[in-house]
């Protein structure tokens, strides 16, 4: 997520009461709305409240899962993995052991990410380095 975003930390008295458009939802996050609608047909949002019109209505419950789903997609997660750990929330506590695993080994993965764009890195450096002299021995000829 791009934008502001609640905090999911910070509940307030009407963390879960719906009012946000799925336009404001997609300004606050930097989804598209299609993706949030696609999010919700797929299973990774969970029930999207509607007004007397029938528009969907997000609360900051929503904004902080859209949130926390923004954070695994960078990782790496498949959609599919991230759909299966909305179905765990959904079944309650007793797959809490198995969304530990799931979060464990994310990091695992994200760890590695690191380490490799350590090494990237290293070697941008490295080139940087080498064409910054070349650069500079250019402009003394």
């Amino acid at each position: 997520m791009t934008a502001t975003t609640a905090n999911p930390l910070e509940h307030t008295d009407d963390y879960e009461r719906p009012k946000y458009s799925i336009g404001d939802v997609a300004e606050r996050s930097g989804l598209t709305r299609d993706t949030l609608r696609w999010y919700e047909r797929i299973g990774l949002m969970d029930y999207i409240g509607r007004d007397s019109s029938g528009k969907r209505r997000f609360s900051d419950r929503d904004l902080s899962w859209l949130h926390l789903i923004s954070c695994l997609r960078a990782t790496g997660m498949s959609v599919a993995d991230m759909v299966h750990y909305a179905e765990l929330v959904r079944a309650g506590d007793n797959t809490t052991p198995e969304r530990l695993e799931m979060f464990r080994k994310t990091r695992e993965g994200v760890l590695a990410q690191i380490e490799d764009l350590h090494r990237t890195l290293a070697v941008l450096d490295h080139k940087i380095g080498f064409y910054e002299g070349r650069v500079a021995a250019m402009q003394h000829i």
